[in-house]
């Protein structure tokens, strides 16, 4: 066999893979457990460096937000034991490592904070899903105060899409 007819046999068994990489995969199916109804509310803290500057507020910020949010909400009941819970949603902030600037305020010199909302199948310990959202930077503290809570207020939105129940 020539070395052309090797290329042309080649190119035809890989169109098929080139095509099928043009096309979005349709959704994948959330898991189900995503719509357990109880929850245990974790707190993993934050990373040194965001409190009291640039955000107002301490360490457990994020969680206090997210605890008023989820009750305030309904769709899921908040409980004080993991053992009692259906889904451990863990909540953290960080500060990505980047240039040696304490404060993690400038924007693309230094990696900007994010929120990461993580959620357990509490039985198995399993991760269900993950969410990470930036905070965008800001030069005022009310304005990054802000900024934290909008990066919050995704994190929720993003829950709210994927366990909800499509009809």
């Amino acid at each position: 066999m020539s070395c052309a007819m090797l290329l042309t046999a080649f190119g035809v068994m890989l169109l098929p893979i080139a095509m099928g990489a043009q096309a979005l995969p349709q959704p994948a199916p959330i898991p189900a457990k995503l719509l357990g109804k109880t929850v245990f509310l974790s707190n993993a803290g934050s990373d040194s460096g965001l409190f009291p500057s640039p955000f107002s507020g301490g360490p457990s910020r994020a969680y206090d937000y997210l605890y008023a949010a989820l009750k305030r909400d309904g769709t899921y009941t908040l409980v004080n034991d993991p053992a009692a819970a259906d889904l451990v949603f863990e909540i953290r902030v960080t500060a990505p490592s980047g240039p040696q600037n304490p404060s993690k305020v400038n924007g693309a010199s230094d990696p900007l904070p994010m929120a990461r909302l993580v959620i357990y199948d509490r039985p198995t310990h399993y991760v269900l899903w993950a969410d990470t959202q930036s905070v965008d930077v800001a030069l005022l503290q009310k304005t990054h105060d802000a900024n934290f809570d909008r990066a919050l207020d995704r994190l929720l939105m993003d829950l709210k899409s994927v366990a909800t129940p499509n009809p």
